[in-house]
């Protein structure tokens, strides 16, 4: 006879994404306080932090966002138009055009990074401990996982189909 999945820790888990929106609170008044929209500073974050190193496309940071395509294109002039980001074609593919921080946008990136790094050194020990005791409870009896609704495979945001 199975047991049924024992009960998540409602506690734990509120407790973890309260510590979540005390961080991404702080980031959103700290981008504000630089002159940015809390999403053109993660734009402009996802574009210096992304993998490899390499320069992406408009679709790689909207995948990297969870926004639509259409909606990073709009982050993407506005942070153009105020000199923090440059867009440039891509050599092979005409068509394709990758982005970049220019100075001006490094600056800013630093200086909101260094804020970020002060600010997770102090909130850090307290969202790790809530992750910790979040994972712990789920872990609690649980010979299976529960289904995840949110981690049903999404289609993809290039081309529809499922990945």
């Amino acid at each position: 006879m199975s047991h049924p999945p024992p009960s998540p820790d409602y506690r734990a888990l509120a407790d973890f994404r309260y510590q979540i929106r005390l961080f991404l609170a702080y980031s959103e008044r700290a981008a504000r306080a630089a002159g940015l929209e809390p999403q053109q500073h993660q734009l402009m974050l996802a574009l210096k932090g992304f993998p490899g190193g390499a320069r992406p496309r408009i679709a790689d940071l909207a995948e990297r966002l969870q926004i639509a395509h259409h909606s990073t294109v709009e982050l993407a002039d506005r942070l153009s138009a105020a000199g923090y980001i440059r867009r440039a074609r891509h050599v092979a593919d005409r068509r394709e055009v990758l982005l970049e921080l220019t100075p001006k946008g490094e600056r800013i990136l630093h200086e909101l990074s260094l804020h970020h790094a002060e600010e997770l050194r102090c909130r850090g020990p307290a969202l790790v401990a809530a992750l910790e005791r979040a994972i712990r409870s789920t872990e609690k009896g649980s010979a299976a996982p529960a289904k995840n609704p949110a981690r049903r495979r999404q289609p993809s945001r290039r081309s529809g189909r499922v990945q």
